[in-house]
């Protein structure tokens, strides 16, 4: 198939490049995609050196499928111009993620609903995608009726410039600041603009694409969401109050057999997951699984993942296997 990385040049973009090759991935031609600004750099895949190209040279060569990560502006311009010609478009921004005709697809919980209609996809949020991997096994199981999280999210998730402002402070270099407030040494409790309700859009996006993904619009979901000088890897200390009674036994029953996730709980031995063991790995781990002692059927857990794998770039790319798959795009392979 003939694929585009819109956004190629980026932190998910260059990530979205390895992991097509790490999978596999039946790419007969790659599109290498990017601002003016990057147009004529270059790009390693597969051991060759490709160029960057403009989004309309992109759009005139009808790619099969686009992974786009540029940012929801350009998804809103450019998405519907490669849809127009055919193309898959698979966007990682927040632009279409909320929009009722667009799925919002982890495929390992609701890949099913995709249909051959859908040339626009949303890949959700980075800390929605880890946290609804768990919890969705357990929402058949137990059914959820609150969750309350609180997020320790890495500065990969922000960009490269946040990455540089923390490797700049723990040097005792000057740069380029990608928050209002050193990074080091300190937590913000302060992702993406605050809303009229006082959260975040970061916080708000867990509450609607948790149920959007689930299909549970009646999960009440609190968030707290907090940037931490880590590099790469988001952590969750995440409460969750089911509707029906539960042994914690079975708990770990079904989250062992629950593919995408990996149980790391042996507190005896210092075992739990952390985000610098996730980094580089497409699974998401969970541990620290207990019961919560001040409420009937409530549990709590830590879950983390690599925010740039399965928060992004890994989820992209394994929504377009399932459309492979299913035999949704690529028809030029089947005849």
């Amino acid at each position: 198939m003939k694929v585009a990385v819109v956004g190629a040049t980026g932190l998910v973009g260059t990530t979205m490049l390895r992991i097509l090759e790490e999978r596999s991935f039946p790419v007969g031609e790659l599109l290498a995609v990017a601002s003016p600004k990057s147009v004529g750099k270059e790009v390693y895949f597969r051991n060759t050196i490709q160029q960057v190209i403009g989004l309309e040279e992109a759009v005139n060569s009808k790619p099969d499928i686009a992974l786009f990560s540029a940012g929801a502006t350009v998804s809103r311009e450019w998405a519907p111009k490669f849809a127009a010609v055919g193309t898959r478009v698979i966007d990682n921004s927040s632009c279409w993620r909320m929009d009722p005709n667009v799925p919002l697809i982890v495929p390992e919980i609701n890949g099913e609903v995709l249909t051959e209609n859908d040339k626009i996809i949303a890949n959700p949020n980075c800390s929605t995608i880890q946290m609804v991997m768990v919890l969705n096994p357990l929402h058949l199981q137990y059914r959820i009726k609150r969750i309350v999280v609180s997020t320790y999210q890495s500065v990969s998730g922000t960009g490269v410039k946040a990455v540089q402002q923390l490797f700049n402070e723990r040097n005792g270099s000057s740069g380029v600041m990608a928050y209002p407030y050193p990074i080091d040494l300190n937590c913000l409790p302060h992702i993406d603009s605050f809303l009229e309700n006082g959260y975040t859009k970061e916080e708000m996006k867990m509450v609607f694409e948790t149920r959007k993904i689930m299909r549970a619009p009646e999960v009440q979901v609190s968030p707290t969401t907090v940037r931490v000088p880590v590099k790469g890897g988001h952590s969750e200390s995440v409460n969750v109050e089911f509707e029906n009674e539960f042994e914690l036994k079975d708990i770990f029953e079904i989250l062992s057999h629950t593919p995408g996730v990996v149980v790391q709980d042996d507190p005896s031995n210092n075992i739990y997951p952390m985000p610098i063991y996730a980094e580089g790995k497409d699974e998401v781990f969970v541990g620290r699984i207990r019961r919560d002692p001040s409420q009937p059927n409530a549990l709590n857990c830590w879950i983390v993942s690599d925010n740039l794998r399965k928060g992004a770039a890994t989820n992209a790319i394994q929504i377009a296997e399932y459309l492979f798959k299913m035999k949704l795009v690529g028809e030029k392979v089947y005849q």
